[in-house]
């Protein structure tokens, strides 16, 4: 008996636990991903032109392109590293190894737009060049706040740099009328500033920052797990960015804007998937080596499923009622693709979560073949469909490819750990793809509000008892 109630509290502790790092994480993402998607409306309202907004968002993904390679992926060595990291001196070695190669690399990036600059003209240079350095700051310092355990800084990041946006963004843009280039100025100075707000009031960085202190056997360490992530960073981005190029070039500026505004809204999915991923990616290393991995990854996954339907049907309906006020009449447009693109997020989100077995192990080199893989179909089948279907065919491809990557995973997560999918799983599944027929052909508010809320009540009722379980033990924690 006893020890059934220690397995009982093992598995309440760390299920809280997880719990308690989805909301930490989810104040430091919501925040920011929310104030963007506030400000499609206004950048739809003062950025008339949609070629603009394209080119904007094809900087961005430029940026997002870049930044693994010109900080060697320290976001997620830096993390892994001083998690495991119980020592001062050696979380010494490794935030001034950090300091150290991001300085470097973005000096290099700043001397490499200025040859840019001197050969060809590419406009707003200097405004992408610092979006890329602000970005990778923000990138790889937030997680070096996260893996040194200070949360509250990681968040205040997130919260700092999200106002900033908006703010910046309000004077910028709407005030004194400097469309895209304001859109750069908001990214830029927010980030920048946010992070310097923290660091002058924790001074985390700074007290483990030693710049001639020996790194070489951290360096070594740390290269050796994040260099196998860089060929795999280009192979996601491929997967999951390259379709504003192909749009862009085969489309047009015009279209990628547009189309860019529905990637700015199913951009709140791939938020939340995020956050369960940075609070899965803690429980999952931690617990990898416990007796009951297996039954406890598996639930996981099956109520990650049973969740991301939930937010899924939810989400796209509240859309398609509130679309007509939020969006300027030359983006609406993108309504259309709203569905595909949310079921897209839904399956990266699951690809996500079995990426946890290669960062569990140590094992990232094993990413590559499906990473690879998926990039191979990605770019071939947007050759292929982009012609005749337009940016259906776009959004095709982005979904087959991660129903690739799924399902490749899949198989290849056996290896570390073996997950089991529940029958009832099936349900939300069906739920998410029949809710196209309503969402396209609907044009009643009442009938998208039926169809969401039979959903939930469907779904709440085949989960009812891990919702009464989650429900008793946040009773009684609050009672203790």
């Amino acid at each position: 008996m006893k020890e059934a109630s220690d397995k009982t509290n093992i598995t309440a502790n760390r299920g809280s636990k997880f719990l308690k790092d989805i909301g930490i994480y989810a104040i430091g993402n919501i925040g920011s991903k929310l104030i963007t998607f506030m400000m499609v409306p206004l950048y739809t309202y003062f950025v008339h032109e949609t070629s603009d907004f394209g080119y904007y968002d094809v900087c961005l993904q430029i940026c997002l392109l870049l930044i693994p390679f010109f900080t060697l992926q320290l976001r997620d060595g830096a993390f892994r590293f001083l998690l495991d990291c119980n020592e001062d001196v050696q979380r010494r070695r490794i935030v001034s190894f950090v300091a150290r190669t991001l300085a470097s690399s973005l000096t290099l990036s700043l001397l490499i737009a200025l040859v840019i600059a001197l050969c060809y003209p590419v406009q707003y240079l200097g405004y992408i060049v610092g979006l890329l350095i602000a970005m990778s700051l923000q990138e790889v310092y937030s997680q070096v706040f996260r893996g040194l355990g200070n949360n509250r800084a990681f968040v205040s990041v997130g919260i700092l740099s999200a106002m900033g946006i908006g703010l910046f963004s309000i004077i910028f843009v709407a005030g004194m009328g400097w469309g895209i280039r304001g859109i750069f100025l908001a990214n830029i100075l927010a980030r920048i500033v946010a992070l310097l707000i923290v660091e002058s009031k924790v001074r985390l960085i700074s007290r483990h920052t030693r710049w001639h202190i020996n790194t070489r056997k951290v360096a070594r360490d740390i290269i050796r797990y994040t260099l196998p992530l860089m060929p795999g960073s280009l192979c996601w981005w491929l997967t999951g960015s390259s379709d504003r190029l192909f749009i862009s070039h085969f489309l047009g500026l015009d279209v990628n804007g547009v189309y860019a505004v529905a990637i700015r809204f199913t951009g709140i999915i791939y938020t939340l998937a995020i956050i369960f991923y940075q609070a899965w990616q803690e429980t999952a290393i931690l617990q990898y080596h416990s007796p009951d991995r297996n039954r406890f990854f598996s639930k996981m996954l099956n109520s990650y499923i049973f969740l991301l339907s939930l937010i899924f049907i939810g989400y796209v309906f509240a859309l398609k009622i509130n679309y007509g006020w939020l969006v300027a009449p030359e983006y609406r447009e993108s309504l259309n693709y709203i569905y595909p693109l949310g079921l897209s997020a839904v399956v990266f989100a699951v690809a996500a979560f079995f990426d946890m077995g290669y960062q569990c192990a140590l094992d990232t080199k094993r990413t590559l073949p499906a990473i690879v893989l998926a990039a191979i179909v990605n770019v071939s089948l947007n050759f292929l469909l982009i012609k005749p279907l337009g940016v259906y065919g776009v959004i095709i491809t982005q979904l087959v490819t991660y129903l690739v990557l799924v399902t490749y995973r899949w198989f290849d997560m056996k290896r570390y750990f073996v997950l089991k999918i529940e029958p009832r799983t099936a349900i939300p599944v069906c739920a998410m793809l029949l809710g196209a027929l309503p969402f396209y052909y609907s044009r009643s508010i009442a009938i998208d509000i039926l169809f969401s809320l039979a959903v939930v009540a469907v779904l709440a009722w085949l989960y009812r008892n891990e919702l009464r379980d989650l429900w008793q033990s946040k009773i009684t924690k609050t009672h203790h």
